[in-house]
């Protein structure tokens, strides 16, 4: 067996697509089954308070590559097929940073920062791709009859396209089979693996046997198929000897579908479907259900046996990882980076040690990706004031460490406080803006625009399709 370089930790990213706070066992979803990740929360750390930078699927995603908040880098809204919008390729990435400190890097799964050539995963320092570049529902679907909006969903081979309207059942198997064959290859670098799976999104496809055994239809077997993917790649990774040495964090990037605008969660009723119980909210909103996902941070060689298995409130978020990754592979930011937002983690990681994270800032999903995004809300310590809601002003504070769902407004008892959170807010509307107030950011950089976009693919009647339409409707 090859000997990779173990100065270096590897590391694998495991980023699933709408799966809520509430949706795993080891945080308290009663009936989906998630024995792999509850055992690596048991041999790791849990967080409760770790936040995705937007609660909509491209602007997370480009700032937990980027470590920016999203508008800084303006991915500001979902990107669509053929969108002439993508993450600017200048952009300083994790990929990158790992390229740069001697590692070799794949993504498998759902890229969403961009699908024209130019913004495929291949330029932001990614040696290969294999997945879908955007959502699994942005396919041909039945009912839909606009396939120059929805054209045949693609299955990536690094920069070509490999398959059309893939059969999405067996998908999350192709992408442990790629997973395994890069964690595989003969190589002394470390490696940096990044899994971004398509579930939970809608449509659910998931294998039969996961459908039947599953508690909660669908929903239930997607979140079991992305438990086996782990299952599989921990069993893999200790079978090369590689699994102490490896940095393993799995989250989500965004919250679920569940919950809407009320609390999500009555402890006398069963669950059906997503969850971010106990908390507020759903995707595509800044209640804490909507950017509040679950966290789990393992690496069997550095974090103490007395630390394993710990709950930490220590509040995080994913523009975070870069810097924290930077220095846990032993490389660094140099000051001709562009800025970020993100911070230091790593002694929070091994250590126990109190989160430089102070704030936190909720930007919703802007209306264009040019306009900008809005700021919606912001949290400092406990403390958490709306101030915008659908671009409707809002009053509203809560603390969040005595009340996590949301349900008491306590703005009227501190006027002090809200002053205080009102100026932190606007510091940030002034440097990234917010369209809430018309403002554009004074430290706004600019995100690629591609001069005649194009789809990856194009309907046609006469290719053999296995799928010709996707059987369900459902999408978001």
């Amino acid at each position: 067996m090859w000997v990779i370089d173990m100065t270096k930790p590897n590391v694998v990213l495991i980023n699933c697509d709408d799966l809520g706070y509430g949706d795993l066992g080891c945080y308290g979803n009663p009936v989906n089954q998630t024995p792999a990740i509850d055992k690596l929360a048991g041999e790791g750390l849990r967080f409760t308070s770790f936040y995705a930078a937007s609660p909509v699927c491209s602007p997370s995603r480009a700032g937990l590559m980027t470590g920016c908040y999203p508008p800084r880098v303006s991915i500001n809204r979902v990107l669509f097929p053929g969108d002439p919008y993508g993450l600017n390729p200048d952009e300083y990435t994790i990929p990158r940073m790992c390229k740069d400190n001697g590692y070799r890097t794949m993504i498998i799964g759902k890229w969403h920062c961009g699908d024209q050539p130019e913004c495929l995963p291949g330029h932001y320092g990614f040696d290969h791709y294999y997945g879908l570049p955007y959502s699994n529902d942005m396919g041909m679907q039945t009912g839909r009859t606009d396939t120059s909006r929805f054209p045949p969903l693609p299955l990536l081979l690094d920069d070509a396209v490999l398959e059309e309207q893939p059969d999405q059942r067996g998908l999350t198997e192709r992408y442990v089979e790629q997973a395994l064959r890069f964690l595989r290859q003969d190589s002394a670098e470390p490696f940096l693996l990044y899994l971004a799976h398509m579930h939970v999104h809608l449509p659910l496809y998931a294998p039969q046997n996961f459908v039947d055994a599953s508690q909660n239809g669908d929903y239930g077997a997607c979140v079991a198929a992305v438990d086996w993917s782990l299952a599989v790649i921990v069993h893999e990774l200790k079978r090369l000897q590689q699994y102490e040495n490896t940095i393993l964090i799995f989250t989500s990037d965004n919250g679920s579908r569940g919950g809407m605008d009320q609390n999500c969660f009555d402890p006398l009723q069963p669950i059906d479907g997503p969850s971010n119980a106990p908390l507020r909210g759903s995707k595509n909103t800044t209640w804490e259900g909507g950017q509040r996902v679950p966290f789990i941070f393992s690496w069997p060689a550095r974090i103490e046996s007395a630390r394993r298995g710990t709950t930490t409130p220590a509040l995080a978020a994913n523009i975070d990882l870069l810097p924290t990754l930077a220095r846990l592979i032993g490389g660094r930011l140099e000051p001709s980076n562009p800025p970020i937002d993100g911070v230091d983690l790593a002694d929070v990681f091994l250590t126990g040690a109190a989160s430089p994270r102070q704030e936190f800032v909720y930007f919703g999903s802007g209306p264009t990706v040019s306009a900008g995004s809005p700021l919606e809300a912001i949290r400092c310590g406990q403390w958490k004031l709306h101030l915008f809601r659908k671009g409707k002003k809002v009053h509203e504070l809560y603390n969040l460490e005595s009340d996590q769902s949301e349900a008491i407004n306590l703005y009227a008892q501190y006027p002090d406080l809200v002053m205080d959170l009102t100026q932190q807010a606007n510091v940030y509307a002034e440097q990234l803006g917010d369209v809430n107030r018309d403002m554009i950011g004074s430290a706004v950089r600019n995100c690629h625009v591609t001069a005649s976009p194009r789809p990856l693919t194009d309907y046609d009647p006469n290719h053999p399709y296995i799928i010709t339409l996707y059987d369900k409707s459902e999408a978001g």
